[in-house]
C-alpha cells in the first residue's frame, strides 16, 4: 500500500512546491515590472546623455556662468528625483493610484522672463499659430497618452495579481490531490491542471507582452508633450530671440 502511494505522494509534494515557489517568484517579479523597469532606466540613460551634451556645448562656447551651473543642477537633481537607481533606494511605484506624465525636468524651469520686450522676434501670426499648437498638444497628444497609460496600467494590475492568484490555485489543487472521495480528487486534478494552464497564459500574456514597458513609453511620451507645450509657453512669453536660442541650447 506504501510502494502504491508514494508515486502519488512524491508528485503531489514536488507540483505543490513547484507551484508555491511559481506564486512567490511572480510576486517578486510582478513587484519589480522588470519591462517596465528596463524601459524606464533606458529613458533615463537617454535623457542623461542628452544632458551631459547639453553641458559640454555649454563648455564649448565658452565663459560659463553661475547660472548655467545651478540650471545643470538642477536638471541632475530632477532626473535622479524622476528615475531613482531601482532596487536600492526608492523605487518608482509601478502601480500608482494616479496616472500622470512624467516629469523630468526641474519646475524652475517654468519660470519665465517678465519682462516682455516689444519686438521678440515672433510676429502676431506667428504666435497665435503657436498658441494654437500648444491647444493641440494639450487637449489631444498629452490626454490620448494619458489615457493610453491609465489602461495599460489597469491591464498590468489586472494580469499582476491574476498570475500570482491562479499559481496559488494550482498549488492547492495539487495539494489536494489523492485526498477525500475520487470525485474530490478530480475536482482537485481539474484545479491544479486548469489553474497551472491559465497562469501560464496570463504569465505569457503579462511579461511577453510587456506590459509595463507598453505603460511607461505611454507615460513618458505624454511627458515629452507636456515638456514641449511648457517651453512653448515660455517661449511665447517676452523672451527674444537671443534669449530663445541660448534657453534651446541649455
Amino acid at each position: 500500500m506504501w510502494r502504491s502511494g508514494a508515486p502519488l505522494v512524491a508528485l503531489k509534494l514536488s507540483s505543490t512546491l513547484l507551484y508555491s515557489a511559481a506564486t512567490g517568484m511572480l510576486l517578486v517579479i510582478n513587484k519589480i515590472q522588470p519591462s517596465q523597469l528596463a524601459e524606464e532606466q533606458r529613458n533615463v540613460a537617454r535623457l542623461f546623455k542628452q544632458l551631459n551634451g547639453q553641458i559640454r556645448t555649454t563648455l564649448a562656447l565658452g565663459n560659463p556662468t553661475a547660472m548655467d551651473v545651478k540650471d545643470a543642477m538642477e536638471k541632475v537633481l530632477a532626473l535622479d528625483k524622476a528615475y531613482p537607481l531601482p532596487l536600492i533606494g526608492t523605487m518608482l511605484d509601478k502601480f500608482p493610484a494616479a496616472v500622470e506624465h512624467a516629469v523630468w525636468w526641474p519646475q524652475q524651469q517654468k519660470r519665465c522672463s517678465h519682462r516682455r520686450a516689444e519686438k521678440n522676434g515672433w510676429s502676431g501670426k506667428l504666435e497665435e499659430e503657436m498658441k494654437q499648437i500648444v491647444e493641440l498638444l494639450k487637449m489631444k497628444d498629452i490626454q490620448e497618452y494619458v489615457r493610453l497609460s491609465k489602461l495599460a496600467l489597469k491591464v498590468s494590475k489586472i494580469l499582476a495579481i491574476t498570475g500570482p492568484l491562479l499559481t496559488g490555485l494550482a498549488a492547492v489543487g495539487s495539494a489536494l490531490v489523492g485526498m477525500g472521495s475520487p470525485l474530490h480528487g478530480s475536482w482537485a486534478v481539474f484545479l491544479g491542471v486548469v489553474a497551472g494552464v491559465m497562469a501560464s497564459v496570463v504569465n505569457t500574456l503579462e511579461h511577453g507582452g510587456q506590459v509595463g514597458m507598453v505603460f511607461e513609453m505611454y507615460r513618458s511620451s505624454a511627458g515629452f508633450f507636456k515638456l514641449m507645450e511648457e517651453y512653448i509657453k515660455s517661449t511665447l512669453k517676452g523672451k527674444r530671440g537671443e534669449e530663445r536660442m541660448e534657453s534651446y541650447l541649455k
